[in-house]
């Protein structure tokens, strides 16, 4: 793989290491910092001319700082005559913000797509993406990857899966727990979430059997935990005997981890595509690698060898 060049940005270093280990391969040097003012400043200390270049950056907090980083890096790219830019964004940001709900707001999530096609990426691979239309946003190849296969893996060995129900959090995610729910064997479970009127709490109900099972709440992003927690208090009282989360992106903002730690959940299963500064917060939070996954991805990417195989 001689033409391949893999270079991380600065959001997710452990990540890019796990990936470059799995293919065998160094990170390409680049020179990353900011000027007193916050300016980015990119510099590529090697050759890519007529390399094939994956670009690993995920887009977590601070977003924007982030998400200028990487068009930045882009453009330093696309000016060394790098042949073909795949840019490998774990997490996508502004991925809630995909349509109009309201007069007068943004498509943010498409904006960030044309942002990103306009800096010189060639390709774009991301891992759970919030919605699936995201990917029509690109004028470009886009690889959704999904990390099912490794949540699957650890519920199988972990977890088990006797007496076991998915849950999904909403109506939205219900195709999501459907799928868990065939491969594993099981059944599941839908909390349907109602505000009678504004500033008036939520009501769940659940529509499904979780008396007596042991329910897993699936979904993509965990932000600041409240529909995660007020979902497993109704889980709870509705009899579960275990209450667990598997959720691919811990954005885990503002108040999360005090949240989960108060929470009935026994363990919040995650991925490393978000990157923590410290030490896990907590010990009911168990991390994931996905840096096997995405290293295969890109592999195949490079060979131009099938995808879907991973997932099979």
């Amino acid at each position: 793989m001689s033409h391949l060049k893999l270079i991380s940005g600065t959001a997710n270093k452990v990540l890019a290491k796990e990936i470059t280990d799995y293919l065998g391969m160094p990170l390409t040097k680049a020179e990353i910092t900011r000027f007193s003012d916050g300016e980015v400043y990119v510099q590529i200390d090697e050759s890519v001319r007529g390399a094939d270049v994956f670009l690993v950056q995920s887009l977590s907090s601070p977003v924007n700082d982030n998400i200028m980083e990487l068009l930045v890096t882009l453009d330093a790219l696309k000016r060394s005559s790098a042949s073909s830019i795949t840019v490998v964004v774990p997490y996508y940001a502004y991925a809630r913000q995909d349509r109009k709900v309201l007069p007068r707001v943004p498509i943010s999530a498409k904006l960030l797509a044309d942002l990103i096609t306009v800096a010189g990426a060639t390709r774009i691979m991301s891992m759970d993406l919030h919605a699936g239309q995201i990917q029509g946003f690109f004028n470009i190849p886009v690889d959704h990857l999904y990390a099912a296969p490794i949540m699957l893996n650890y519920i199988k060995e972990d977890i088990g899966k006797d007496n076991l129900v998915i849950v999904s959090p909403d109506a939205g995610g219900v195709e999501r727990a459907r799928y868990y729910a065939k491969k594993l064997g099981c059944s599941i479970a839908i909390i349907d979430k109602r505000r009678p009127k504004p500033n008036v709490s939520e009501i769940m109900h659940i529509i499904g059997e979780v008396n007596g099972k042991t329910a897993v709440i699936v979904d993509d992003i965990v932000d600041t935990a409240g529909t995660l927690t007020n979902a497993a208090k109704a889980i709870k009282e509705e009899g579960a005997k275990a209450i667990y989360a598997c959720i691919t992106h811990p954005v885990l903002s503002g108040n999360a981890i005090d949240r989960i730690n108060n929470s009935p959940l026994k363990e919040l299963v995650v991925t490393n595509t978000i990157t923590f500064e410290k030490p896990v917060p907590t010990d009911k939070i168990k991390v994931l690698s996905v840096g096997h996954l995405i290293g295969e991805a890109i592999r195949r990417v490079y060979h131009k060898e099938s995808l879907s195989a991973i997932f099979e």
